[in-house]
């Protein structure tokens, strides 16, 4: 791969890590992460040394004192060094340092690597992403629904304290905050708060069940307030089960009209299927669907028993069967011309095994063998519970994921950034050797390192074994011990089938 051109922000990253991890750099980048004020044309911005280079470096007109544009020259000289080590696009890295939250989430990872050092996977002193689960009322009764969603909750944030939210976020540099529900949409809040986020920089996001969105009208205003990304549930090809799984009549229709208006705007989007025993079958169908509306991502979420999830656990899937979709999904992603996600992090384990380690998963990046694609992969590092993103609650309480509702604090009572960075739980999800049985010991565990909602779910443990792993068979067995022994030897056998087959797919790929 010596002469082949590389992207650019995969370099970048890359460099971030090879070139500028070494100690000296290390001292130098924590005098970077300090703030002064310059000037952007006519306007002053007070942020960091680290902020203003990179904004610099994207080509907007920075103006600081001598000895400040001094160290920016400095910085900007080891950025374009280690991309031209790596045979990365300058101009791509460029192009896209123009976007803010892109320069919000690497000088993230510059302050990370002060802080921190080069750590595997990387620890951040702000998460990418904020999932704010923003109000409990729903319109839909979703059999699933992680939050248990219906009306609001009589704490829930008022206006002035959500804002106060938005300011403390951009405060400790989060780059991207999505809202979820219930269903956000329907708050009288929510684009207000959308507004404020994306004047602060931050890439923002929506989780939506598509009801309001389904009028063309309403998705304008959310973009022109600063949405740039809309993510549509549809649970399956056939309307009649979609509503039926989502509790309102006309659901499915209004959501695929929702994610035709989004291609039609131009608005970055994706289909979110949540996989159940229910729809398992329909995946080829449920592509079909999206490539006739004109979709270009579709996420396959892990089913996790939490909320009225809880009263539809029989419909998880079990281990094959959820190794098998994977697999699935990555030989689709292959075959069609769209992406084709899931958030289970086995999703990198597969990928990096059927590919011999030459490809990448768009979520999880694992393809070993080449520095660009290993950094990366040490940068995300599979579930991102507490390491990358976290949870906000309509209350303002701080959780490690939406799926794992585990109090850390309330952002009424303490900081944002003294939770993130002092508390023990999240501490101890960052270090991936912590983990409990197969997971703390596989070797795949810096790209997967298994779903933490779903241990927590299962064995009230965040740190334990993800019974919905193959390897962890033992553990998926010792929780369904009531089932049908037929179903279970059935389930075993394509365990074993399965194993042997990635087994020789390695040993060959090797």
């Amino acid at each position: 791969m010596a002469g082949e051109r590389r992207g650019g922000v995969g370099a970048l990253l890359a460099s971030i890590r090879i070139v500028l991890g070494n100690p000296l750099v290390r001292t130098l980048l924590r005098v970077y992460a300090t703030e002064t004020e310059c000037r952007y044309d006519a306007q002053p911005v007070r942020s960091t040394l680290l902020m203003h280079g990179l904004s610099m470096y994207a080509g907007i007109n920075v103006r600081c004192g001598p000895h400040v544009g001094a160290m920016l020259s400095l910085l900007n000289a080891l950025l374009r060094f280690g991309i031209a080590v790596l045979n990365g696009d300058d101009r791509e890295v460029r192009n896209a340092l123009k976007d803010p939250a892109l320069r919000r989430g690497v000088e993230t990872v510059f302050r990370g690597i002060a802080l921190y050092g080069v750590t595997v996977p990387q620890k951040l002193p702000a998460p990418f992403m904020i999932v704010w689960n923003f109000t409990n009322a729903c319109n839909l009764r979703c059999k699933h629904c992680y939050q248990h969603a219906s009306t609001p909750l009589p704490n829930e944030l008022s206006l002035y304290e959500k804002l106060r939210v938005v300011e403390e976020l951009d405060r400790a540099g989060v780059a991207s905050l999505a809202l979820s529900g219930g269903e956000p949409t329907i708050h009288p809040d929510y684009l207000t708060i959308v507004k404020a986020a994306a004047s602060r920089g931050m890439y923002v996001a929506i989780a939506t069940n598509g009801w309001r969105f389904a009028d063309m009208d309403e998705l304008k205003k959310a973009v022109d307030a600063g949405l740039r990304y809309v993510e549509v549930s549809i649970d399956s090809a056939n309307p009649r089960k979609h509503d039926e799984f989502r509790g309102v009549e006309g659901s499915w229709s209004r959501a695929v009209k929702a994610l035709e208006n989004a291609v039609k705007l131009g608005l970055s989007h994706a289909m979110a299927v949540t996989l159940t025993k229910l729809n398992v079958d329909e995946i080829d169908d449920i592509l079909d669907l999206a490539e006739s509306i004109g979709v270009k991502r579709v996420v396959f979420f892990n089913f996790i028993p939490v909320g009225r999830g809880r009263e539809i656990v029989d419909l998880d899937l079990d281990p094959a069967t959820r190794e098998e979709v994977l697999r699935k999904l990555y030989r689709e992603m292959q075959r069609r011309k769209i992406e084709v996600l899931s958030t289970a992090p086995q999703y990198g384990r597969v990928v990096l095994q059927m590919s011999g380690g030459r490809e990448v998963a768009p979520t999880h990046f694992v393809a070993r063998g080449d520095p660009i694609v290993t950094s990366i992969a040490e940068f995300i590092g599979g579930c991102g519970a507490g390491r990358i993103y976290a949870a906000l609650q309509p209350d303002g309480t701080l959780s490690p994921c939406v799926f794992m509702p585990i109090p850390l604090g309330n952002l009424r009572e303490r900081s944002f950034e003294s939770i993130w960075r002092t508390h023990p739980l999240l501490l101890d999800l960052r270090d991936k050797d912590k983990l409990r049985g197969i997971c703390g010991k596989c070797p795949y565990r810096y790209v997967c390192g298994g779903c933490r909602a779903r241990a927590y779910s299962y064995f009230g443990d965040p740190l334990a074994p993800d019974p919905g792993c193959i390897y962890n068979l033992r553990e998926w067995l010792s929780i369904s011990s009531g089932k049908d022994g037929d179903q279970l030897c059935e389930v075993v056998d394509k365990v074993r089938k399965l194993v042997l087959e990635t087994h020789v797919s390695t040993t060959e790929s090797s």
